[in-house]
């Protein structure tokens, strides 16, 4: 059974540290925006973090055990949950090599968490970003799948993002049967179209899913390096395990927006959407 999730935030957060100003942030939040992790900026009147309202999803979907991965000083993390009583919380460390100044990327994020703890190269486990707000009904159908390897596939029309923004996510391609064929990372636009399923949608990673660990750290610790943007990704781990293992992984369709934090300007925007839907997280 998959009780077992492993949440990346490892990440140096650039993006969100290099954008401008909102008007909007008091200082407290603009400083957090500049100094700490995405997932533990606060995003509502509570002081809650966008971790926080994940692990609460995270206990209502069932999972019992929570691998948190997060860069060389993970002691704001450790500090907030070391004592977090509704799960069982572990840390990994992402060590970034000497001769870099930033992680490997995800892919390097899973094997790293797996070589810290042997116990995921042998059993099932779910893997999601700190800065994506997941809701219960993805994290649910995730662990519940009886697939030993499983995708949320989301539909590109229903996430409320800019044509730019949802450009530059991962695409993924279906058989009928819903078998993931390919996954691209930052697919070239003038071919998003031979992507679509057997509905006609376009279906899009969020960077959430669940792998059978005996069958997939292979592939994690032998993942090739990208080679123009020069990290390890997780849809190369996917693309090069269904190449020995086809129709190893199943896509579960679904239409929902999943806010997440990327710059200054989505820290109001998540504090909205919390507060105009909060009953449907």
């Amino acid at each position: 059974m998959n009780n077992r999730l492993i949440i990346l935030a490892g990440g140096l957060s650039s993006r969100m540290k290099n954008s401008s100003i909102i008007n909007d942030l008091n200082t407290k939040q603009i400083e957090q925006a500049n100094e700490r992790s995405k997932g533990l900026i606060e995003i509502d009147a509570a002081g809650n973090t966008l971790l926080d309202y994940l692990l609460d999803n995270t206990v209502k979907s069932g999972y019992k055990i929570v691998y948190i991965v997060t860069s060389n000083d993970g002691s704001l993390f450790r500090e907030r949950f070391k004592k977090y009583k509704k799960l069982e919380i572990k840390f990994a460390t992402q060590f970034i090599p000497k001769n870099r100044e930033k992680p490997w990327g995800t892919a390097d994020a899973v094997f790293q968490t797996m070589d810290q703890y042997p116990e995921l190269q042998q059993t099932q486990f779910s893997v999601c970003n700190s800065d994506n707000l997941y809701t219960l009904n993805a994290l649910r159908q995730l662990r519940l799948s009886e697939s030993k390897n499983t995708c949320i596939a989301y539909d590109r029309s229903a996430l409320n993002f800019s044509k730019e923004r949802v450009s530059k996510f991962a695409i993924m391609q279906f058989d009928e049967a819903y078998h993931l064929i390919n996954i691209r990372e930052k697919p070239d636009i003038s071919k998003v179209d031979t992507f679509r399923d057997k509905d006609g949608k376009i279906r899009i990673s969020m960077n959430i899913f669940a792998f059978d660990g005996a069958m997939s750290f292979p592939f994690f610790k032998n993942c090739p390096v990208h080679p123009q943007r020069q990290e390890k990704e997780i849809p190369t781990v996917i693309a090069n395990m269904l190449k020995m293992y086809p129709e190893s992984m199943v896509g579960i369709p679904m239409a929902e927006h999943v806010p997440d934090l990327t710059c200054k300007e989505d820290i109001i925007k998540m504090t909205a959407f919390l507060i105009n839907n909060s009953n449907k997280l």
